[in-house]
């Protein structure tokens, strides 16, 4: 008669390192909270810092999970963030948006509003990575919040649980000195549910010869002990640099060439910032002479539902992925604003084939996240007019959600960007830009950006335009 092993023991079989005494008391942990069929809303809170073998940890659970009797739906804020936790799970990954929305317009304004969606999942442990740029605040969808939201969302059924994992380092939402998902007296307070949580604070051994990691690990620690006189280190290291903005163009050149444009960002402290290091790179590296051409990088930076069909692998075109101009077609201007028609390819997935898309040239070089609500509305409202001779109400608004000039897709340059728009992603290199900063920026937002910046990188990082205060 065989013996039921337990999601604990399981865990420590299939891990690929000897876990460190947090991790295997982490098992444990998870080992009782799958086992808990009693607990009303139950969540469990993972945080860790970088090297603390999160990433490792999720990808092993969701292997074994079945042996618990659940199935797993892994979410995470962003496209390029579910992107990676694709990669390191082996398992499709969802945006939130995408997995707990419906987009349809309102019945008064037109306007396209999201509705959350029915949940028919039973049983399944919802994973969402990233949770540190989730936002309690009620935003454009209309909803009470998108972790409000997602909170109802996983538990339409009973018999769900859901694992909220995340870097409190990190940046916590635009506006936020915290952030409201990886607060576990939060949770608890503002949501009425169960919350067991757990901090992994041991870096593994097998990662110690990384400077990322250790700069990482340093600034963090500045961070818990509230001392601001971090210091990084570079000379001890063959992942970390100290530059000047004028050593850009060899440095970029540099990682171009052994990683590539798609791994390689340079990550600011404002939007700014982005377009003047993009517009420098367009011009001194790529030789662009014209406002768009072929070949060059964009992101996206607002979720677009209606570029892509239904059917598509990638689902829809989610605010922060990435697209590589393959041809410009035609350029016009509607409505006050210009568009550029363009062939597309979705750099994060292959498989999809080229399609064709109406860009908004307007956002490219504003210092705007992205156009602005007054633009939006501007926008909204000229359009409409071009629908007035349809009668009937229901099919005016049909045909206003499907206009192309309103559904064109908002984009920017994607050779620079702000640490906001790059947290979830990562690139094999990294050029951190300091930016202006005095005395009185010089706190733990500061750090908190810093350590943002700097564990985007996998393979190496650049500390540019850096005070030698830090070195």
């Amino acid at each position: 008669m065989s013996v039921a092993v337990s999601l604990a023991e399981t865990l420590r079989l299939k891990f690929p390192h000897t876990p460190t005494a947090g991790q295997a008391e982490l098992f444990e942990m998870l080992d009782e909270f799958m086992a808990d069929k009693d607990t009303l809303l139950p969540v469990f809170l993972l945080r860790g810092y970088a090297g603390t073998g999160k990433t490792t940890i999720l990808s092993t659970l969701v292997k074994v999970i079945k042996k618990t009797g659940y199935k797993t739906v892994l979410m995470a804020p962003t496209g390029r963030a579910a992107k990676v936790m694709a990669q390191y799970s082996g398992k499709k990954a969802w945006t939130i948006h995408k997995k707990i929305y419906w987009q349809k317009a309102d019945a008064y304004t037109g306007n396209m509003v999201f509705e959350r969606q029915p949940n028919y999942f039973t049983n399944t442990l919802f994973v969402v990575d990233e949770a540190s740029m989730i936002d309690d605040e009620a935003d454009f969808m209309g909803g009470r919040g998108l972790l409000s939201d997602l909170i109802d969302y996983v538990f339409e059924h009973p018999s769900n649980k859901l694992l909220l994992v995340g870097d409190a380092a990190q940046l916590p939402p635009v506006g936020k000195t915290l952030s409201p998902a990886l607060d576990a007296e939060h949770l608890r307070r503002q949501y009425e549910i169960a919350v067991r949580d757990k901090e992994l604070t041991e870096v593994t051994r097998q990662d110690e010869r990384s400077g990322i990691l250790f700069n990482a690990t340093n600034i963090r620690d500045c961070l818990i002990r509230q001392n601001l006189e971090v210091t990084l280190q570079t000379r001890a290291y063959k992942d970390c640099y100290k530059m000047t903005g004028e050593r850009l163009e060899d440095g970029l050149r540099y990682a171009y060439g052994k990683f590539g444009r798609e791994n390689t960002i340079v990550v600011t402290r404002s939007n700014k910032a982005a377009v003047q290091y993009n517009q420098f790179i367009r011009r001194q590296i790529n030789f662009s002479e014209s406002e768009i051409d072929v070949g060059d990088l964009l992101m996206v930076v607002r979720n677009n539902y209606t570029v892509l069909g239904e059917d598509a692998p990638a689902g829809f075109i989610a605010n922060g992925d990435f697209v590589e101009i393959q041809k410009v077609k035609s350029f016009e201007e509607m409505h006050g604003f210009r568009y550029a028609n363009v062939l597309l390819r979705l750099t994060d997935y292959p498989e999809y084939p080229e399609f064709d898309a109406k860009i908004l040239l307007d956002t490219l070089h504003t210092p705007a996240a992205s156009l602005s609500q007054e633009d939006n509305k501007r926008l909204y409202e000229s359009v409409l007019q071009d629908y007035t001779h349809i009668k009937r109400k229901t099919e005016r608004l049909d045909a206003i959600r499907k206009d192309p000039y309103l559904n064109a897709l908002q984009v920017k340059f994607a050779y620079a960007l702000t640490c906001h728009k790059s947290q979830g992603g990562q690139w094999a290199a990294v050029f951190v830009d300091q930016g202006y900063l005095t005395e009185e920026n010089l706190n733990a937002d500061f750090l908190r950006w810093l350590y943002t910046a700097v564990t985007r990188a996998t393979d190496e990082v650049y500390f540019m335009n850096f005070n030698n205060r830090f070195f």
